[in-house]
């Protein structure tokens, strides 16, 4: 089977969808399929057109393969793709679209507040700190509203804080969110098809934020994998992840990011196109659920090209 396997883009994230597709890549070669491997520029549909592959694998992740852009390519051109569909991507990407859907289905997430820079230009919103900081406490969490790979996040402490924090956020997405901080247990929930995978703790070296060096920074980050979680805690946490994976229309596969704190879990954010690279969550969870990393590719094109009736 010809399978194309789209990465890299011009996203902040082009470095590590370079990675993911490059290590899919191998996995398809070592199960027997044509690898077309192509590093996603304006070509692309000139490419797909010219060649059509049988199936498409999309590894990108961020603004322009993890937002619903390639998607929406693909199905216009008939190609069948891994992962959600367009309309899911864009809503598991705008973080704080996505937590409006898992609030209003009844599923914990922290409170938050969501701006735009023209908010901020045009309508004053910095006069209206003081109220959000005192709505939401301290410390908060700041984030670019759209992207991945805990890119930007910044965490305030106090109110001084918070500006430097916005400029940073900015720098990555016209819109960010300021969300109430949950003190916990870093946990996530992969759904491959619609069936969780073993739950992963992220264990950040001690003093260190979950950020994006700490992702990806082999020894920043300790995971355990399946979490060490009493069957009260496993079910709940797996219950929200679920709900917040079919909330935001995902099918094929994505990961849930929660808080399990003292009241719960506190579900963060679902990652429509999470990644694959060797210190990638998702291929963790698969291990501990006895998938290899070749069977997983396996299974997740065979959901791409016979997905569950909606």
């Amino acid at each position: 089977m010809k399978v194309a396997v789209l990465k890299g883009g011009r996203s902040l994230e082009r470095g590590v969808s370079l990675r993911s597709g490059a290590r899919v890549e191998d996995a398809l070669d070592r199960l027997g399929h044509e690898v077309q491997a192509i590093d996603v520029g304006s070509d692309l549909v000139k490419r797909l057109v010219a060649d059509p592959p049988d199936v498409a694998f999309v590894a990108m992740h961020g603004v322009g393969g993890e937002d619903g852009t390639a998607q929406e390519l693909l199905e216009i051109l008939g190609i069948p793709f891994t992962g959600p569909g367009a309309a899911a991507c864009a809503r598991c990407m705008d973080k704080s679209l996505a937590k409006h859907s898992i609030r209003e289905a009844g599923v914990p997430t922290p409170d938050w507040f969501a701006f735009n820079q023209a908010a901020f230009r045009e309508l004053g919103a910095a006069d209206s700190l003081g109220q959000l900081e005192r709505s939401l406490g301290f410390p908060l969490v700041v984030k670019p509203s759209r992207g991945g790979s805990s890119l930007g996040i910044k965490f305030a402490a106090d109110a001084g804080e918070v500006p430097q924090a916005l400029v940073s956020a900015f720098s990555y997405d016209d819109r960010v969110v300021l969300e109430r901080f949950v003190d916990g247990r870093e946990l996530a929930v992969s759904v491959l098809g619609d069936e969780a995978l073993p739950v992963v703790e992220a264990l950040p070296a001690e003093g260190d934020r979950y950020d994006f060096e700490a992702r990806y920074a082999i020894g920043r980050t300790r995971f355990v994998c399946p979490a060490e979680l009493s069957d009260e805690e496993e079910r709940a946490v797996v219950e929200a992840a679920l709900a917040t994976y079919r909330v935001l229309g995902c099918t094929g596969f994505a990961r849930v990011d929660l808080i399990l704190a003292a009241d719960g879990p506190w579900v963060l954010e679902a990652n429509a196109i999470p990644g694959l690279t060797d210190t990638s969550l998702l291929p963790q969870a698969a291990e501990a659920a006895s998938l290899s990393f070749e069977n997983l590719v396996s299974r997740i094109l065979d959901l791409a090209l016979n997905p569950a009736p909606a």
